[in-house]
């Protein structure tokens, strides 16, 4: 039988299979189960515009180049002698690189502080390959925070500072800044967790993604999809070096009044309260609460374990083992956020607090003072 012959033989059976096969009836869940949930079609399966977002921001994301003088070195075996004064010489400069981003159109800059340190010269590179002698105009060891001031021939394309506390562990993020020195690069991922202590100060309180975050980034943004900065990149957790997935970036409520008071010029001015502190959980406290308190022990605050001489606490009365409850109209849920707190008032300012005492809640009303120099 030829091709064509074939064909013609199998008209009939295909026109058979014109009509539709009978429909089963649908299948009805049982009482107590649920209908699986439909799977995503590919429409709903689409990814954060990262293309966009990288477009719109990335003007303001700048490369910082840092050159520290080498120290006066004399060799180990001339020191002490005549010799010595004719073999000073200089170590060769040392050049580091990091990450920032403008946060003014008059050119002020976010940065680390570790970026900057003890530079004698800072150069800011824009995206455009444009090159700007920068002046540090004020550092912040304990957020580890620094903002420099460029001076452009027209204003700098900028971005804000968005609200951290918006953020939820599992939301998507871009990084964004200078990785071993390749500047203009992005990477994405998402938050994997907050209120991260690493160990860096007393405001530890991180936000950490697995975005990769790189030697070079430090002092760069961490953005929303709104392209806000919700971070500023300041550390990874690394065996190699390199990115393993684990970054972290100090957190825009924290960094942005720090940002405005440095951007004026002035140093950085903390409430002090006097206590030592601790976490008022049972569990966190390894049931020292219950030897305090018994079964009422508190379940959150912050219980205050000691009055340091001359502070605000000590002239108000404050005991050891009072549990700070609120501070204004603020919760205090641990020892972490009472120090945050009250650091982030001005000195001077009166505030009221909300405390646990004996099983009774008392309320005082005391002046903050400045937080010492060598306070941790």
């Amino acid at each position: 039988m030829t091709p064509r012959h074939l064909w013609l033989a199998l008209l009939p059976l295909l026109a058979a299979c014109d009509d539709p096969p009978p429909r089963s009836p649908p299948a009805v869940p049982a009482a107590n189960q649920s209908a699986a949930p439909a799977p995503a079609t590919p429409a709903q399966l689409v990814l954060p515009d990262f293309e966009a977002l990288a477009e719109r921001v990335m003007p303001a994301v700048v490369s910082i180049s840092v050159t520290q003088g080498g120290a006066a070195s004399v060799p180990p075996q001339l020191r002490g002698t005549p010799y010595e004064r004719y073999s000073r010489g200089r170590r060769p400069p040392v050049t580091s690189a990091g990450s920032g981003f403008v946060v003014d159109p008059s050119g002020l800059i976010v940065t680390a502080n570790h970026v900057v340190g003890n530079a004698e010269r800072v150069t800011v590179s824009l995206l455009d390959g444009t090159e700007l002698p920068a002046r540090i105009l004020g550092t912040d060891e304990l957020t580890d925070l620094a903002v420099l001031q460029v001076t452009a021939p027209q204003p700098l394309p900028h971005v804000t500072f968005g609200p951290s506390s918006a953020i939820s562990i599992g939301a998507w993020v871009m990084a964004a800044g200078n990785p071993f020195g390749l500047g203009g690069s992005v990477s994405s991922g998402i938050v994997s967790a907050l209120g991260r202590r690493i160990g860096l100060g007393p405001f530890d309180d991180f936000i950490q993604t697995d975005a990769p975050i790189n030697p070079g980034n430090s002092g760069g943004p961490l953005f929303n999809l709104a392209g806000q900065v919700i971070g500023v990149n300041t550390a990874i957790y690394s065996p190699s070096g390199a990115s393993a997935g684990i970054g972290f970036a100090t957190p825009s409520d924290l960094a942005a009044p720090v940002v405005a008071r440095l951007g004026t010029g002035r140093p950085v001015e903390r409430g002090w309260l006097g206590v030592a502190a601790g976490d008022a959980t049972v569990q966190e406290r390894g049931g020292v609460l219950s030897q305090l308190f018994g079964p009422d022990a508190p379940q959150r605050g912050a219980v205050i374990t000691g009055i340091l001489p001359g502070g605000p606490a000590e002239r108000a009365g404050l005991k050891p083992g009072d549990v700070v409850l609120e501070i204004g109209d603020e919760r205090v849920p641990n020892s972490r956020a009472l120090l945050r707190r009250i650091a982030g008032l001005p000195p001077g300012e009166r505030v009221r607090i909300r405390l646990l005492r004996d099983g009774r809640e008392q309320t005082v009303t005391l002046r903050i003072a400045a937080r010492p120099a060598r306070e941790d």
